[in-house]
């Protein structure tokens, strides 16, 4: 039996942390349609729970990947945003004009010249 599961499962892409979260917030879910009534949430948390098997079977590999580098870079941004946020009270982030670089600059130094360490090019802003 084991052996037939085994064979079965060859070639299936498996859990990743996307598929991992689709089930946590669908038994989310499905506990808040408990107590909060069967409306909306109930249907919502079955489709997200489908969703997440279907892609823990599936045998298109490359597409899945796909989507949970997709998953990764947008849970990258929403964790890099209070960092930054904290970071522009004591600097100005420029980006250079010619290779669209982002440069750190601290506040308070006024009018001076950058130079991007990437392509060397120069620009004055006002810090």
């Amino acid at each position: 039996m084991a052996d037939k599961l085994r064979r079965w499962m060859y070639g299936r892409y498996g859990t990743d942390r996307l598929t991992k979260h689709m089930m946590t917030l669908a038994i989310i879910l499905l506990i808040v349609s408990m107590f909060w009534g069967r409306g909306i949430l109930y249907p919502l948390s079955i489709v997200v729970l489908v969703y997440a098997y279907f892609r823990t079977f599936s045998k298109n590999i490359q597409k899945r990947y796909a989507e949970g580098m997709a998953y990764e870079r947008f849970i990258g941004k929403i964790k890099k945003f209070p960092k930054e946020m904290a970071m522009r009270r004591t600097h100005h982030i420029y980006r250079c004009p010619n290779c669209r670089q982002k440069i750190r600059i601290p506040r308070g130094k006024g009018r001076i010249e950058i130079i991007c360490p990437k392509c060397r090019t120069g620009f004055i802003k006002k810090s």
